[in-house]
């Protein structure tokens, strides 16, 4: 069995070492096993539950392309973003949604850009 030490994990699962210390100390994950230089050492199995990849649930979870252009005037280079992209994901044999947006990269407040964060967020 692999092991990760708290930075090796902490990576892996976008956290701080901080935050792996605070959750050993409320029980919310507490590490597989302590070294004797008082390391902690996390397992495969918990990566594997923490990022949720134990889930069946996954299996049916669909992918989700996002093309995007500046301005109006590249709607031709969207189409062929949104039909590259159908042919990616049609390869892959998954079900997918296409989310499309025509605006600034620099601008949060895209309708597509928000939909699709929400979907990240209700995984």
């Amino acid at each position: 069995m692999k092991y990760y030490s708290i930075h090796e994990f902490s990576k892996l699962i976008g956290r701080t070492p901080q935050t792996l210390r605070n959750w050993d100390k409320s029980t919310k994950l507490i590490p597989s096993h302590t070294g004797s230089n008082g390391y902690r050492y996390y397992s495969h199995d918990q990566l594997k539950k923490v990022l949720n990849l134990e889930d069946d649930s996954i299996k049916d979870k669909i992918t989700i392309g996002y093309c995007r252009v500046s301005s109006n005037k590249q709607k031709d280079d969207l189409e062929r973003q949104i039909q590259n992209m159908k042919e990616y994901l049609d390869s892959l044999n998954k079900s997918y949604e296409i989310i499309t947006d025509i605006g600034s990269g620099i601008n949060y407040n895209k309708k597509g850009l928000r939909d699709l964060l929400k979907k990240i967020n209700n995984r």
